[in-house]
């Protein structure tokens, strides 16, 4: 597998599209933060490193981040689009607390098992998915 910069380099080469500095600062500072993230706040970890990116640039190259394949997009309930980095990391589902916005990672073999299950008995290929359950946590409930 190549490295998520070189990814984007072809992918920026393919679609004749610039692999200028801003967008390679963006790409490390994306690399760089864990969870997920939203494009402003994606934004006030690259304004520290480079102060000129600007918000749109920003935007506009996690849209590419997206495109080639090295973020993923995810809607938690909330209006607000995150992203988070696919490369070399697992699968994984999100559970989401309706009252705290908070977010658990989850990885279960018997509902990636069943689902899959279903996608054959419709003849279905499965490329990937997004599982996202919204509920209560455990905090939130006690209180």
């Amino acid at each position: 597998m190549s490295s998520p910069q070189t990814t984007f380099l072809e992918f920026l080469n393919k679609n004749n599209m610039a692999a200028t500095e801003q967008r390679r600062i963006v790409l490390e500072v994306f690399l760089g933060t864990k969870g997920h993230h939203s494009c402003e706040e994606l934004y006030v970890h690259v304004s520290k490193r480079d102060p000129s990116i600007s918000p749109a640039t920003v935007y506009r190259t996690i849209k590419l981040l997206a495109e080639s394949g090295i973020a993923e997009s995810l809607d938690f309930g909330d209006g607000v689009t995150r992203f988070e980095c696919r490369h070399n990391r697992d699968h994984h589902d999100h559970l989401v607390c309706i009252r705290c916005n908070r977010r658990i990672e989850v990885m279960e073999d018997r509902i990636e098992y069943l689902q899959e299950k279903l996608a054959s008995k419709y003849g279905f290929s499965v490329k990937r998915h997004k599982m996202v359950l919204y509920g209560i946590c455990p905090d939130c409930r006690k209180q």
